[in-house]
């Protein structure tokens, strides 16, 4: 019984590993490996553990080898180990094969290029974050334990569902061939606090979605289209819900490809992502990208929905002081507060800092890249000594000013306004 558990047990992990959507039949050999060393150690051990004959009567004396136990217990624990080093070679193995295809990308250059960032839209101030972030500082929020490491060579993704007159099923080459754009865009998490840290810009590249949609026959409901939602799978199963709506209404929605000039990291959804520009990741950015289906809001909840967040979710007009930072000790007289503002496909159009409840005080904006991205900003402050409150807020370009109304971010985000307490010196 104990055996056929540990077969059980290994063939359910092979299964697991080489039968997953982002599996390879090398991915079930470490559980194999070790069901067949757990077999092996559980037969060795159960043989020693078995009393020995009495040498007078041919029976058992009610004792057993302790000497050959605990040697064979020895070489179980030596077994063992060895075969958790040639499950973790195995894996590295594969997982080398796949990083070798990643490194071996070459992306074309865009067909439309981004422009080139204003110079004036990265104050280099310290304490200010630079206005793109790099690939290692970008945040993550994973919903997978492990992060899945795909063969861009077998990937495969497919557009199906309600609407779709001319299903299609493209490779990463196919991706590669199409007209590929590329563009600045700041992405934000809907579990982001004021003033966190889940949010963002990167440059991407890849091919609009909106453009394969058409060719899958898709049509907005605007235009008479039966499906109102997109519903993105990832290859962990995680699943993510979009209107069709504003993915087709002429913004930069990406099936993303490459990041801040590289294909992108395992750890940001290579090789294919989606993103689209004003809309929370939750609903717009699913990663390791392998289904969109057509369907309605109506007749299906992607994950988070699931959990009682919103189906529609556009991002709220937010800003953050990153410097001074909380409970810093600046000294008396002119101190630079500066920070981020973001109101993706809408724009900054203005930023305000107050000190202590006072008045608000207009800030110095950075130039603006564009519309779907942060936005620097600056004020220099006359400070006096003593423990003051700096707040923060924006506007965006519809006129709307963050409220300072205190909303946790279920169910579609945070609002409120920012603000850090310092001890002028």
């Amino acid at each position: 019984v104990v055996w056929g558990g540990v077969g059980v047990w290994g063939g359910g992990g092979g299964g697991g590993g080489g039968g997953r959507p982002a599996g390879r039949p090398p991915d079930a050999w470490p559980s194999a490996v070790g069901a067949l060393v757990a077999c092996g150690v559980l037969y060795l051990l159960a043989g020693r553990l078995a009393f020995r004959p009495s040498p007078a009567a041919g029976g058992t004396d009610g004792s057993f080898d302790r000497r050959g136990f605990v040697i064979a217990a020895t070489a179980a624990v030596a077994a063992s180990a060895g075969a958790g080093v040639l499950g973790r070679r195995l894996n590295a193995s594969g997982a080398a094969e796949i990083a070798a295809t990643r490194e071996d990308i070459v992306l074309p250059a865009p067909a439309s290029p981004a422009r080139p960032v204003p110079a004036g839209a990265d104050l280099r101030i310290r304490g200010l974050g630079p206005f793109t972030t790099p690939n290692k500082d970008f945040y993550r929020v994973d919903t997978a334990l492990v992060v899945p490491r795909i063969d861009a060579t077998s990937w495969r993704l497919k557009i199906h569902g309600k609407g779709v007159s001319r299903p299609l099923t493209v490779s990463f080459d196919d991706l590669l061939q199409r007209e590929l754009i590329e563009r600045d865009i700041t992405l934000t998490c809907v579990s982001n606090e004021v003033g966190g840290p889940y949010v963002g810009n990167a440059r991407w590249i890849g091919v609009r979605l909106a453009d394969l949609l058409r060719e899958a026959g898709v049509r907005p409901p605007s235009k008479g289209g039966p499906a109102d939602q997109i519903v993105a799978r990832s290859v962990d199963g995680m699943t993510i819900g979009s209107p069709v709506e504003t993915v087709m209404d002429g913004r930069d929605a990406l099936l993303a490809l490459g990041m801040n000039g590289e294909p992108l990291p395992f750890d940001h959804g290579f090789p294919v992502r989606m993103l689209v520009p004003g809309l929370y990741g939750y609903v717009s950015a699913c990663k390791w990208l392998q289904d969109l289906e057509l369907t309605t809001f109506a007749d299906y909840d992607a994950y988070w929905v699931k959990r009682s967040w919103s189906p529609r979710a556009p991002i709220k007009t937010q800003s953050r002081i990153d410097t001074p930072r909380p409970f810093a000790s600046p000294k008396a007289g002119a101190v630079q507060v500066a920070g981020v503002a973001w109101a993706q496909h809408r724009g900054i159009a203005r930023v305000e800092v107050r000190v202590d409840g006072g008045a608000w005080q207009t800030a110095r904006l950075a130039a603006e890249d564009t519309h779907d991205t942060w936005r620097q900003w600056m004020w220099e402050w006359p400070a006096t000594s003593g423990s003051h409150t700096l707040e923060v807020r924006a506007t965006d370009r519809d006129g709307s000013t963050q409220t300072d109304e205190r909303v946790g971010t279920v169910p579609n985000g945070a609002t409120g306004r920012h603000s850090v307490v310092v001890a002028v010196t």
